[in-house]
């Protein structure tokens, strides 16, 4: 639950931080959710792996909501996630993984999917093309009221400046000025085996705005609704694919065969 192998949870146990096992923020955020602690009990353990100063509200490190937490663990059926206000997952369920791939791991800027959608063209090869130019723009608007909402602090105001010192396109929709929260939106997502998914993408939000609960869904009987079906079955396989070579769809009627 952890993402942790048994070994190193073994020497976490023995406490033996002597033979370098030094567990890192990220490492204490995934246990105080695996063990689902709540703020007092995550803080004694920063104590514990001697790191004094829990770590902030936002970031890689932010300790989950422990209400959207427990919605999360009751979505076994649709992709769900748990992000920040700057679009940094914090956790997410297996069915999301099989969605959208595996967050990479990053620390700073690079951690946010808004930030690496207007700085490496990778991140946008999960929509069609056609589509980029809406999510750039509901992407940038929503990031304005995070920012907004933070009065500004150090962490929304050092990415901005990055993204606007390395994006003409983010810089000039963020000079637009337009603000909107993102509650909804239809989604259009490629997937390496499905192929083009149509959904649907709701938000639910913590009480302090900083944490939302990201799922998928379709209408029942759709064909969306159909593949994410077809996406429990097949999971989280990884793919062997060559390099230069597409990997090979399945579509929705081989579902039978499949199952």
């Amino acid at each position: 639950m952890a993402g942790l192998s048994v070994d190193y949870y073994t020497e976490l146990e023995r406490g033996s931080a002597k033979n370098g096992v030094q567990p890192s923020a990220q490492i204490l955020a995934a246990l105080a959710r695996a063990l689902r602690l709540n703020g007092d009990e995550r803080d004694h353990l920063y104590h514990l792996a001697e790191r004094p100063i829990p770590p902030s509200a936002h970031g890689a490190s932010a300790h989950v909501q422990p209400a959207l937490l427990g919605l999360l663990d009751r979505l076994s059926n649709t992709p769900a996630r748990v992000i920040t206000d700057l679009h940094e997952t914090l956790v997410e369920n297996d069915l999301a993984l099989a969605l959208l791939g595996r967050s990479p791991a990053h620390r700073g800027p690079a951690a946010s999917f808004v930030y690496r959608w207007f700085t490496n063209p990778q991140a946008r090869e999960m929509y069609p093309p056609k589509d980029h130019p809406h999510h750039s723009q509901v992407f940038v608007a929503d990031l304005q009221a995070a920012a907004a909402r933070r009065g500004r602090d150090a962490e929304a105001t050092k990415m901005i400046a990055v993204l606007r010192h390395r994006s003409q396109e983010f810089a000039a929709l963020w000079d637009t000025h337009d603000v909107a929260v993102r509650r909804m939106d239809h989604k259009r997502i490629v997937h390496p085996l499905l192929g083009l998914i149509e959904l649907d993408c709701y938000n639910l939000f913590s009480e302090d705005g900083r944490q939302r609960l990201l799922w998928f869904t379709a209408p029942p009987g759709s064909r969306g609704a159909q593949q994410l079906e077809l996406l429990s079955v097949i999971g989280t396989q990884e793919l062997n694919v060559t390099e230069g070579t597409a990997p090979e769809r399945l579509s929705v009627a081989e579902s039978g065969t499949q199952r």
